[in-house]
Formats: structure tokens, C-alpha cells, sequence
């Protein structure tokens, strides 16, 4: 919780321009991150566009991806035509030819979206899906990284001003308290209350 505190404290400094934000990433690097979501909707996009242009059943292996390919049911109604009629007939004997053709023409089909799927299709599908995501998943938790460094910094900055402004002031005042019993009904103010109380009267914090 103080640590969220924090965060958000030094964010509203540092959007008001009363603390300075620290950049990790170099020029080349912010310019790609801003186009991170850009090509995430790119890439989705043409996964879903192409993988609709695909004939064949994805994530089945190629027995099963040519039994629902329309060529190979075309193929093997031809063949069946083809016995049916005898190949002593000129329809049977074109039937059989056109049938084993269009059965040549279904497997290479079939391998041709194969390797889309392969080289294609999967690796856009885990940029879109799982490599950009994890990348926004990795800024934002060295953002809020960033955000404690800075925080942590401004806290330090803060107290050295403090022991600089008024190191004899704290001094007697740690002195002075050892020695002198508090009043009855009084709340004890330690040394840390006294600096901070001392430090932000003199920041105007």
C-alpha cells in the first residue's frame, strides 16, 4: 500500500513537472513501442482474414484435412462415375482421368496450406496473441520499476536537503530532547518528526 502511495505521488509530480521522470529506453526504442498496437491489430487482422481464405480444417493432420476438402470429394465422386460406367466407355475413361487429377490437385492443396499454416498463419497468430502482449506485460512492470527508482530518489534528494539546510538546527534539537521531560498531554515528537516538519516548512511542501 505505502509503495502504491508512492507510485501515485511521484506520478502527479512528475505530471505537474515538480519531479523529473527517468527514460530507459532510447529514442529508437519509444518509437517502437508506439507501434506495438499497431502491429498487433495488423496482425490479428490478417490471421483472421486468411485463415477464412484457407479450404482446408486447421490443427488436424492431412488424412483428415483431405477427407473434408471439397476437390477430394470431387475427385473421388469422379473415380466412382468412372467404374461405375467401365473404362471401355469414353465418359468412364475421362471421369477416371479428370477424378485422378483432381485427387493430385487436392494434395497439393493440401501441402500448399500446410506450410502456410506453418510459416504463416502460427507465427502471426503468437505475435498477435502472445509475443506483443507479453512485450506491453514486460513495459508496464518495468514502468512501475521506473516509478519506484524515481520515487525512492526524489525521498533521498529530499532528505539530504534537509541535512544540509539544517544539520546543527536537528542537532540540538535530538540534544535538547534527551534532556528535557515532555509536558504532561503533549504528543512525543521524535528526531524524524522534526526534520520532515523542519524540512517541508522551509521547502513550502
Amino acid at each position: 500500500m505505502k509503495k502504491q502511495f508512492n507510485r501515485m505521488r511521484q506520478l502527479a509530480n512528475q505530471t505537474v513537472g515538480r519531479a523529473e521522470k527517468t527514460e530507459v529506453l532510447s529514442e529508437d526504442l519509444l518509437q517502437v513501442e508506439k507501434r506495438l498496437e499497431l502491429v498487433k491489430q495488423v496482425s490479428h487482422s490478417t490471421h483472421k482474414k486468411l485463415t477464412a481464405c484457407l479450404q482446408g480444417q486447421q490443427g488436424v493432420d492431412v488424412d483428415k484435412k483431405s477427407k473434408k476438402l471439397p476437390l477430394t470429394t470431387l475427385a473421388q465422386c469422379m473415380v466412382e462415375g468412372a467404374a461405375v460406367l467401365g473404362d471401355e466407355s469414353l465418359l468412364g475413361k475421362m471421369l477416371k482421368l479428370c477424378g485422378e487429377t483432381q485427387d493430385k490437385l487436392a494434395q497439393e492443396l493440401i501441402m500448399f496450406e500446410l506450410t502456410i499454416e506453418r510459416d504463416v498463419v502460427e507465427p502471426l497468430n503468437d505475435l498477435s496473441e502472445m509475443e506483443i502482449p507479453n512485450i506491453q506485460k514486460q513495459r508496464k512492470h518495468l514502468a512501475k520499476l521506473v516509478l519506484d527508482m524515481d520515487s525512492a530518489r526524489t525521498r533521498i534528494s529530499y532528505r539530504r536537503t534537509c541535512t544540509v539546510l539544517w544539520p546543527k538546527k536537528l542537532t540540538m534539537q535530538a540534544t535538547f530532547r534527551r534532556y528535557v521531560p515532555e509536558r504532561p498531554g503533549r504528543r512525543k515528537r521524535n528526531f524524524r518528526d522534526f526534520s520532515s516538519h523542519s524540512c517541508r516548512s522551509v521547502l513550502g511542501s
